[in-house]
């Protein structure tokens, strides 16, 4: 008799455990614990503490469950075959999401264990490590919320079949694009800036540069880069090796200075000692030679011949702000640039001929240097020289203007105020500005009678004394890493023109336009703490991703004059700023092959 009560009690245990939905068979896996009980969430009252499942009876007939929101199911299943873990699929309101992964994420999220153990090996599989949380790389959010919206709702069925018990994946909730098999999901995650699974960061071998059919036609929209600053900045160490290449060699710079030299006091003398219209020319020495910012080789020079002028007036462009008719308040007749004249306007056109005349004629008398005159470009205010069959000069007429102020689109710019000090500024405003014969664009032609404000002579000041403090970089104490920075930009764009040189793409783009965003990019970083040499990835990767954004939105305005726009669509076509910022791109996100090509 003790024995059959035993038994019998034996029976109702197996019985209630059955209830609660644990196995009865032995060869299966022990269930998990089951998970605490959850909070009144929002879509579904809280359950009353310490609630329990009611018990079914231990009848055999199956019966279907019914289920309210939110409540646990009444009855168990009685077979193996029933006791399957749960599935958020099923749950009511829950979006049609694939089995697997609207599982994993709604566990992970509330912290809870399933209820059941999996009853096949082949169902056991361990969860994909994308659906951890906290895991870098996922793809957004919103891809895991359906399944996790009700308050601790738990699933009710799991796959039957071991195909569909695979690995969960947020990719495969509502919204996620293009549902793949892990294999495929890799990349994704390299993308993003995480690590992959085995370790490695991205492809040993970088992908080939995207070539000029891969820009998009011209009408698409320009999308702002995703960036994330330093993610893919390259070291210091790096960088450090490639501005030692660009080291100019001492030994060239004295000799080709030399003999630009020679060549440039040659015509000044002829200039100034006939009676010439521009006898009362002067020197100016200007551009990235004489700011220290020379890269590869001694190879071009830019000098200006500035010519003061009386009083003058100006007549602003169509609205530039930056190109002007010139008008002479007072014209005594003894003016030797009455000549000049188209009416009352001084007429930049005649003025730049008879200044190449002038050089054309004089660089025959140079009898000790080959020299010869380029070919002029359309719209440039310079006469080019090449000397020695390598070196290239630039040389720029330049009115000077003593007694007038800046004109008023200049008000806004220079905004150096809290890099280089309110006085610096009005200290720098306070020297004379330059027009230089460069003609307006007009329709597809040029307005040759126009002038365009010039102020390289502050820019070569700035970039000489950079620094919030005033010693910067003046001793091995105070150093920054500004000047390197600019030095590296440029030679990115001079390294992407130079590969594409045949497809003209890039033949709009200057070092005058890296020169600007650099000068925007100090404004927006000025303390010298923000340019150590020892963040010098970081530093450049900040003036790369300013370019980006200025190409991406066709805005880069004039340091000096901020309504002029240099990215603006008539000086510089959509599909040239696509291709370049396509290029920038795919040379960021690979650490700069570029770089190698020396």
């Amino acid at each position: 008799m003790r024995r059959d009560s035993e038994a019998g009690a034996t029976a109702s245990e197996v019985s209630a455990r059955s209830a609660r939905g644990a196995p009865t068979d032995p060869n299966e896996s022990p269930a998990a614990p089951e998970a605490a009980l959850p909070k009144a969430g929002k879509f579904g009252p809280a359950r009353k503490s310490g609630s329990r499942q009611k018990k079914s009876a231990p009848d055999t007939q199956e019966r279907p469950p019914v289920r309210a929101t939110g409540a646990r199911a009444k009855k168990a299943p009685q077979r193996a075959q029933d006791a399957q873990p749960p599935d958020a699929t099923s749950a009511p309101g829950a979006e049609e999401l694939e089995p697997p992964a609207a599982r994993e994420p709604a566990l992970s999220r509330a912290g809870s264990r399933a209820k059941k153990a999996p009853q096949r090996a082949q169902d056991a599989q361990p969860s994909d490590a994308t659906s951890a949380p906290g895991a870098e790389g996922l793809e957004p959010p919103a891809a895991r919320e359906p399944a996790l919206s009700r308050a601790g709702s738990r699933a009710k069925k799991a796959p039957q079949r071991a195909q569909d018990a695979q690995p969960s994946d947020a990719t495969s909730a509502p919204g996620a694009e293009g549902l793949e098999p892990p294999a495929a999901r890799e990349p994704a995650l390299s993308r993003a800036g995480s690590r992959h699974q085995r370790g490695a960061r991205c492809s040993p071998k970088p992908r080939p540069p995207p070539g000029p059919g891969d820009v998009p036609s011209p009408g698409m929209p320009v999308s702002d880069p995703i960036l994330v600053q330093g993610d893919a900045a390259p070291g210091a160490g790096k960088l450090r090796a490639v501005l030692e290449k660009l080291k100019l060699s001492r030994q060239e710079i004295c000799e080709a200075a030399e003999v630009v030299n020679g060549v440039v006091d040659h015509l000044l003398r002829r200039l100034q000692k006939y009676d010439s219209e521009f006898r009362g020319v002067g020197l100016l020495r200007t551009g990235s030679y004489y700011e220290h910012v020379k890269i590869s080789a001694p190879n071009e020079f830019d000098v200006m011949f500035k010519l003061e002028v009386p009083r003058i007036q100006l007549e602003e462009y169509s609205n530039t702000g930056a190109y002007y008719f010139v008008k002479f308040k007072r014209n005594p007749k003894e003016n030797p640039l009455s000549q000049f004249l188209e009416g009352e306007i001084l007429s930049a056109s005649k003025m730049l001929s008879k200044f190449r005349k002038i050089i054309k004629e004089e660089i025959n008398n140079i009898k000790d240097t080959d020299v010869i005159m380029k070919r002029k470009r359309g719209g440039s205010p310079a006469v080019t020289l090449l000397i020695s069959e390598k070196i290239s000069v630039d040389i720029t007429l330049a009115l000077e203007s003593k007694s007038n102020s800046w004109p008023p689109s200049t008000q806004e710019g220079l905004p150096i105020k809290a890099w280089l000090s309110g006085k610096v500024r009005t200290q720098l405003r306070l020297k004379p500005f330059y027009l230089v014969p460069k003609h307006a664009k007009e329709g597809n032609g040029f307005q040759e009678e126009t002038w365009r404000l010039s102020f390289s002579h502050i820019e070569k000041e700035i970039l000489n004394n950079h620094g919030e403090t005033k010693t910067c970089c003046e001793n091995k104490k105070v150093k920054c890493c500004r000047k390197d920075c600019l030095k590296l930009m440029k030679y990115l764009l001079e390294q992407l023109k130079e590969r594409f040189k045949d497809k003209k793409h890039l033949d709009k783009f200057s070092s005058y336009h890296v020169k600007t965003a650099f000068f925007h990019v100090c404004t927006e970083n000025p303390k010298d703490s923000q340019w150590k040499p020892k963040d010098l990835g970081l530093c450049f990767d900040k003036c790369v991703i300013h370019f980006l954004k200025c190409l991406s939105t066709e805005q880069l305005g004039n340091y000096f004059i901020p309504g002029f726009n240099l990215f603006s669509s008539n000086l510089i076509d959509k599909r040239s700023k696509e291709f370049l910022s396509k290029q920038i791109e795919y040379e960021r996100n690979n650490e700069y092959p570029v770089f190698g090509e020396l």
